[in-house]
């Protein structure tokens, strides 16, 4: 994470918040973990598309170095974070090689063997790998993963002492550690599989991509094409952030990433430190919703749903753009406010000329997502896309940015490092998925909310919304989307919701956790780089974010917006998204209690309503919200032309 504009102590304070460590590595410990790093690159090239590795031991190997990797780069706690180690590294380091590799060595002989009849040394070795994990998780991502993790692990044992619905029979320990660490259900199931496959590759690409320079490319054309604009530079903060989060998916990553370049320049034209913070924060959480990657939670997505990657990414690319597209209005609305400028002409780089000089530097882009539009794997698109960014480095006019060997070295060490919390928070996270299995938990909840709500649509969706947000809150994005959709997506289901359009709600609430006060960390990252108040600056990005907090409520009643429904058709898409749009607008209006002028009470609550009806699809809801919205309007253009002749009239 780049923490250009911030001291020394807000960047480690930054670190801790965000869950990661801050080691001063330096002599043969950097080395070190630089060459690790390199080789778990290296590796997961190699496994992934240079040979048929079975899924078991790439997961026990690329799991085994991530973990070493993370005991490296994360200190024990705050207080170690020195360059050098303690004994606790050293241990939990020879743990990991012990435990993990003991499997690795006699996984034939347990399941082939042994007829999957484990003994004594396999449970030893199990209790171990599970506490090296928890570890490591506790370092990389804080105490909320763990310590959920070993609640579902108590909540398997002893399960008879619970009350009520939350009640079963129980499991032996036994049999727990058999199948959280021995089979493919646990730490080894789905959420690592596709950690150490789709997502490293991708990590991989984003890494290639931005060491290639293709960030600063998205910086200057963002610049290029809206910096004139009015309150051109929380323009240019909204494009560059889709962009650059399109690749990261990560909202802390993004903001510490762009938000060094975009909320200077925000300040400069007159807008308040709160407000830039508040604006990098919403664009920067929004690229984590943003295809092609959306912070790897996609292919987690496809996974657990069955269906495509490709299906997913095509779904998310209106909601998407409906997000953006609420932030430019609100920004815009904020600017008029305000009477604010754009950049002048002389100081904003010509669009041409941005692309003459390393315009090749998107094909990589292109290349991807035509590949995956084709029907090919994720896995092929990714190694694609990391081949042409290499082509692409060496035919572009600007040689700064060719891929030389030691840039290419610096990509695998930066693809490494940013596996790190995804691959140990998949890995843990397996253990609350195979618990939910197990017991039936997350059937069970789902049953008696419907039940409670009375399965009323509108009561549950606010319901889950507020559960999401909770259990996000600090976590990474992958991590936090599989929790959700463990746990709350089963009761959108049941309630009746499209799985699809299920799981995209519980996803987004849990990314907007990013912005949403008491744990936004986008919004506290934002706020060092811009020097304002972190809870302030929470406070502005909510409100300008406003309008996408109704996103996710029109995706589940307009399931067309992810181009799904069996009357999918080209008309019923454009009057979906423009009602949309419209709602979005009204809403906008509402929060930023300015249209033309400064809106009367009246006004914005009709507008505030109006934006509600739209949010469900009919004739009658439809019409209802466009009278709101066209009275709302017409009662403030009347104001606005009193106001303006009235001001004339003074003025002579």
């Amino acid at each position: 994470m780049s923490t250009n504009n911030l001291s020394p102590q807000e960047a480690v304070d930054l670190d801790k918040e965000a869950g990661t460590g801050s080691r001063p590595l330096s002599g043969i410990y950097l080395q070190l973990a630089t060459l690790l790093a390199i080789a778990i690159s290296v590796y997961a090239i190699y496994a992934n598309a240079l040979s048929n590795t079975q899924e078991f031991y790439r997961n026990t190997t690329f799991l085994s170095g991530i973990l070493i990797l993370g005991f490296i780069l994360f200190p024990v706690s705050p207080r170690y974070a020195t360059s050098k180690f303690n004994r606790w590294d050293y241990l939990f380091i020879i743990l990991t090689l012990v435990s993990y590799g003991y499997f690795y060595a006699s996984y034939l002989d347990l399941h082939v063997v042994r007829k999957s009849i484990p003994n004594t040394t396999d449970y030893v070795m199990a209790v171990i790998g599970i506490g090296v994990l928890f570890e490591a998780a506790r370092r990389t991502t804080g105490y909320f993963i763990p310590g959920l993790a070993t609640f579902a692990i108590i909540y398997a044992l002893f399960g008879q002492y619970f009350m009520g619905i939350f009640g079963h029979g129980g499991f032996s320990f036994e049999r727990l550690l058999y199948r959280l660490f021995m089979t493919s259900e646990g730490i080894f199931g789905i959420t690592l599989s596709t950690a150490s496959t789709a997502i490293v590759v991708f990590i991989l690409f984003g890494a290639f991509l931005s060491v290639s320079g293709a960030t600063a490319l998205f910086n200057d054309l963002a610049l290029a094409i809206a910096g004139r604009r009015r309150g051109g530079p929380a323009q240019v903060a909204v494009i560059s952030s889709a962009l650059t989060g399109s690749l990261s998916g990560s909202a802390v990553a993004n903001v510490a990433t762009t938000g060094t370049f975009t909320i200077p320049l925000m300040k400069s034209i007159g807008l308040s430190a709160r407000f830039a913070g508040a604006v990098e924060a919403t664009a920067s959480t929004g690229g984590m919703i943003m295809p092609p990657i959306m912070g790897a939670a996609a292919f987690i997505m496809a996974g657990f749903l069955g269906i495509s990657y490709t299906t997913i990414v095509m779904a998310a690319i209106i909601p998407a753009l409906l997000y953006y597209a609420a932030l430019i209005i609100a920004i815009d609305l904020e600017a008029k406010k305000q009477g604010l400028k754009g950049i002048s002409k002389e100081n904003i780089p010509k669009v041409k000329a941005v692309l003459k000089a390393r315009g090749l530097l998107l094909l990589p882009l292109i290349i991807v997502i035509g590949t995956l539009l084709l029907g090919k794997t994720p896995i092929y698109a990714g190694f694609l896309g990391i081949i042409s960014i290499i082509v692409a480095s060496w035919i572009t006019p600007d040689t700064s940015v060719r891929m030389t060997p030691k840039k290419i070295a610096t990509a695998l060490n930066e693809a490494a490092r940013g596996s790190i919390q995804v691959t140990v928070a998949c890995a843990a996270i397996g253990v609350i998925i195979c618990v939910v299995t197990m017991t039936g938990i997350g059937s069970t909840l789902a049953f008696n909310i419907v039940a409670m709500t009375n399965n009323t649509l509108w009561m549950i969706l606010l319901v889950v919304m507020l559960v999401c947000i909770v259990l996000s809150m600090g976590l990474p994005s992958t991590a936090l989307y599989i929790v959700v959709a463990v746990t709350v997506s089963p009761i959108l289901i049941k309630a009746g919701v499209m799985p699809l359009a299920a799981h995209f709600f519980v996803f987004w609430f849990g990314a907007l956790s990013n912005i949403t006060p008491p744990v936004a960390l986008a919004s506290y990252t934002a706020a060092s780089i811009a020097r304002a108040d972190p809870m302030q600056t929470s406070w502005d990005a909510v409100r300008l974010a406003l309008p996408g907090f109704i996103i996710p409520f029109i995706l589940v009643y307009n399931p067309m917006l992810l181009m799904q429904g069996d009357d999918l058709n080209a008309l019923s898409v454009i009057h979906m998204v423009i009602s949309a749009l419209v709602g979005i607008y009204a809403l906008s209006i509402a929060s930023a209690n300015f249209w033309m002028m400064k809106t009367h009470w009246l006004e914005r609550v009709l507008f505030t309503v109006a934006a509600i009806l739209l949010i469900k699809p009919g004739l009658l809801t439809d019409l209802g919200g466009a009278a709101l919205i066209i009275t709302a309007a017409s009662v403030h253009l009347l104001r606005f032309r009193r106001s303006t002749a009235q001001g004339a009239l003074n003025g002579q």
